[in-house]
């Protein structure tokens, strides 16, 4: 996944007063605006609350309201191995103030992260995050170089009151790992509860693994094209789940990694990939369901209409007759940069600019619908490096769907 480029570790490490400086108000001041009008806030801030940084956000809306917006703290530096907790802040006002920050996932001195949160029919919040040694990196898991316990693990959760406590970790590692898998990782991002009559309630999570190269292979120098992209599905709201779609075909040209997810109007699931480093156009790949993410239609192909970095992405189908397909992601081509709203009014076949959020350094984000008039759009973002913060923007329905 090489989720932080080396050259970025150091950015974004002391930015007490970021959230000022973007011209937001602190992330647990009182809204100055009524809520309906509030715009942009800073749930999480590089270097507060005992943490280095925060990075990889998710974000979901319980059945009462209250917005929920994940992260991983990571404590000592940015880096993607090492002490990191999964770590919430609940709001109540649509996302224009935030309370205090909860401990969802702690390993002790090891890495808990990559939250892919759910709600399900009754209401209960489905979260599911991965696990590794704290001395245990991404290659060094891809190589096969660490032991199982050390290596990647499946962790699931619930919470039956809109996030204020949550159930011990429970581990399924043996329901969604396959045997010749070495590195894993959930979302991250929100998950999907669909809705179609044909798969109702039924919980998909868009997840990644690598494969482990031929034996006596020495071709360790392009570990990307060993990477893989899956889908897990439950049909009991979480309490057991199935590997469903699965594309891993290492032959360098797409490289499936870190994947998010759509339900369509005609009930098909819209996949979206970020290709990492392969040989095929542009940096993003996608693909569809017709089966609740059992299987794929077609494996992944390049879908160069999206134009922006190496990079995780978000989507989101908006609610409503004809509503257009919605993507999240930074349009720099080469840099993490420029986070930008984009949508697809043919179900994912192409994509055109739609609002772009500002033209500072962004890096991951997701998506999630408030209402039938707003949008929430939580990425990371900064003046001088797209980890100083997670902020979260408010965004009226309105200004996407006139470009559908």
């Amino acid at each position: 996944m090489s989720r932080t480029p080396r050259s970025m570790i150091a950015l974004g490490a002391a930015a007490t007063a970021v959230s000022l400086a973007l011209g937001a108000p602190p992330a647990t001041a009182a809204p100055t605006t009524p809520a309906h009008q509030c715009d942009t806030s800073v749930p999480f801030v590089s270097g507060t609350e005992g943490y280095t940084g925060f990075r990889i956000p998710a974000v979901v809306t319980t059945r009462s309201g209250i917005l929920l917006a994940f992260a991983e703290g990571r404590h000592g530096s940015l880096a993607d191995a090492g002490n990191i907790d999964l770590v919430l802040k609940r709001s109540g006002d649509g996302g224009c103030t935030w309370g205090p920050l909860q401990m969802v996932h702690d390993r002790g001195p090891d890495t808990a992260g990559n939250p892919a949160p759910v709600l399900t029919a009754s209401g209960r919040l489905v979260l599911l995050s991965t696990t590794n040694a704290a001395d245990a990196s991404e290659a060094e898991i891809m190589r096969g170089e660490v032991t199982p316990e050390q290596s990647r693990r499946v962790f699931v959760q619930h919470s039956d009151d809109d996030g204020v406590s949550w159930s011990a970790p429970r581990e399924i590692t043996g329901q969604a790992k396959a045997q010749n898998w070495r590195w894993y990782a959930t979302g991250p991002g929100h998950a999907l509860r669909l809705t179609g009559a044909a798969h109702r309630d039924r919980l998909v999570v868009p997840a990644n693994h690598s494969i482990a190269p031929p034996a006596g292979s020495t071709d360790l120098g392009t570990e990307a094209k060993y990477y893989g992209g899956h889908l897990l599905y439950s049909d009991d709201a979480g309490e057991t789940w199935h590997i469903g779609a699965v594309d891993d075909n290492p032959n360098g040209y797409v490289n499936v990694n870190e994947t998010t997810a759509a339900e369509l109007p005609d009930g098909r699931l819209y996949l979206n990939t970020r290709e990492h480093n392969g040989s095929a156009p542009g940096n993003r790949a996608d693909t569809w369901s017709a089966d609740g993410g059992e299987s794929l239609v077609l494996p992944y192909r390049p879908q160069a209409t999206l134009v922006g970095p190496v990079v995780q992405a978000s989507v989101l189908q908006l609610s409503g007759p004809k509503a257009p397909l919605l993507f999240s992601g930074p349009a720099d081509p080469a840099s993490r940069a420029a986070m930008t709203l984009r949508i697809s009014t043919d179900q994912g076949a192409t994509w055109r600019p739609a609002l772009a959020l500002s033209g500072l350094p962004a890096g991951y984000s997701d998506l999630v619908q408030l209402d039938a008039r707003t949008v929430g759009v939580l990425y990371e973002t900064g003046n001088f490096g797209p980890y100083e913060t997670i902020t979260f923007r408010r965004v009226p329905a309105v200004e996407l769907r006139k470009f559908g």
